[in-house]
Order: C-alpha cells, then structure tokens, then sequence
C-alpha cells in the first residue's frame, strides 16, 4: 500500500477535508517533505493548471497523482449527475468527463462523491447508473479506473455503505467502476468497517484514511488495526490517502498520518 495526501486549490473548500492548501509549488514540497508517495488533487476544474505543469511538479518532487477530484463542480456550479434538470445533468457529466480526460493525462482516476448529489426524485438511481457507465467507458480510455465514493447520510441519499454500492454496480454491470472506501463515512455508517470493506473487497479501489473525527488518523477513536488487516488480506496495494482536516495544523496532520500507516504496515 502506498500513502498519498489531498492538496486543495478550491477557495470554497476551506473548511473541507483537505491538508495543504497552498499554491501547488509549495503544497507538493511539503506533501515530498512529511513522506508521502503521491497527491490527490482537489482542484476547483480541468483548467486550473496544464497537465504539463502537474507533471514537473510531480517529477521535481517525486510524487505520483494517486487521484483528482471532481467535487468542485459541487461546490463551485452547485452541479450533479442525478439533477432533476436534464440541462444540469449535462453540464454536471461533461465537467466530470473532462476531470476524468485531465486525471487520465496523469495516470490518474477521477473521483466521483459529492456530485453525485443528493436527490430522491425517483429516477435517480436510474441517472447515476447512466453517470457510472459513462464515467467508466471513458476513463477505460486513459487506462484508469473510475472512483465512486459513497457518502454518509448528511451527504447523499444514494448509497452511504460499500455493499449497497458495489451490489448496485453488479446489478448495472457497471465496468471499470471502482469504490472508493472512506473510513470518516463508514465510521457513520458501518457497523463494522473491517467486514464492510471484506464485503465489498473486489470492488475496492481507493481509500481515504481519516479518523472518525475526520482528523488524522490517532486523533479520533478510530482502531485501524482490524481495517489494515483486512485490506492485506485482500490484496489491496492502492493508497491510503489522507483526506482529513489539517487539523491542529497541516503539517501535524500530515506527520501523523504518515506515522500511524507505518506503525501498522
């Protein structure tokens, strides 16, 4: 397994989950400086930065892109796949196809949770299998896979545990379309995150390692030796990455990850 850290660019995430958050010079300096293996990007759209810049920063600091997100799509254009609106579900799958072409670029998968959105309107699920395939026939182009998160129940009404998603993404024969296992979610949502993620194990492919505060992991009440053991167990060699508050600071948060993955690797 390998260890990554979010870098964020999106003015409207400054209270969100993301470590460093200075221009990306410095937030790949410091992400090479606490240890890390690679950096997950959370950038406020496909055009913020070239691929050609990422990828000398990328190489000046030996990091690799462990994934890109799509959340400010969200945040920024208030943008969904599961929209009512059929002229915002457009918008919403082509910002998300074009974070998929920029990520893809980079060997990198693009990350789908929050613009999934958070819809009961009742074909729903319908748009979001419609979202998944497409999704996933185009990041099959670029040789990557394509993430889905599933959020906790403040965050989406869709699916807030790993065995709904990956039986859905059976169901839909959904292919190239990967779970991203997030361990502040399934805090809330799991009864037990170990034998969560042994259920949904053929279709883990991302892992965003935070507390159950959302902090560090050693921070919260979170035992992440059962989690470790499973993941081992069933072959999981992806990252671990931190998507966590940069709390009480980020470098702090960022030494801290980094010691408890190696105390339980």
């Amino acid at each position: 397994m390998k260890t990554a850290i979010t870098l964020c660019q999106v003015p409207e995430a400054l209270g969100g989950p993301f470590v460093f958050r200075s221009p990306l010079p410095e937030a790949f300096a410091s992400a090479a400086a606490a240890g890390f293996d690679a950096v997950e990007l959370f950038l406020p759209g496909p055009d913020f930065i070239s691929v050609d810049e990422v990828k000398a920063l990328a190489e000046t600091h030996q990091l690799e892109i462990a994934a890109v997100g799509t959340g400010a799509g969200m945040l920024r254009h208030g943008l969904s796949i599961t929209d009512a609106s059929e002229e915002k579900r457009n918008d919403a799958l082509n910002f998300v196809l074009a974070m998929i072409d920029f990520g893809g670029a980079l060997n990198a998968p693009a990350i789908l949770g929050s613009m999934q959105g958070r819809n009961t309107h009742d074909h729903a699920f319908s748009q979001l299998a419609e979202g998944l395939r497409s999704c996933g026939e185009r990041a099959a182009t670029h040789g990557v896979p394509f993430i889905y998160e599933p959020l906790n129940r403040y965050e989406t009404n869709l699916f807030n545990r790993l065995k709904d998603a990956a039986q859905f993404i059976d169901l839909h024969s959904l292919t190239n379309v990967v779970i991203l296992a997030d361990l502040f979610h399934m805090n809330i949502e799991e009864t037990d995150l170990a034998a969560a993620i042994k259920d949904a194990a053929k279709h883990i492919g991302h892992v965003h390692f935070a507390d159950s505060n959302r902090q560090a992991m050693g921070f919260g009440h979170t035992n992440p030796t059962a989690v470790m053991t499973t993941l081992r167990e069933i072959g999981y060699h992806g990252y671990l990455s931190a998507e966590i508050l940069p709390l009480p600071d980020p470098l702090s948060a960022a030494i801290q990850t980094i010691k408890s993955i190696q105390s339980h690797l």
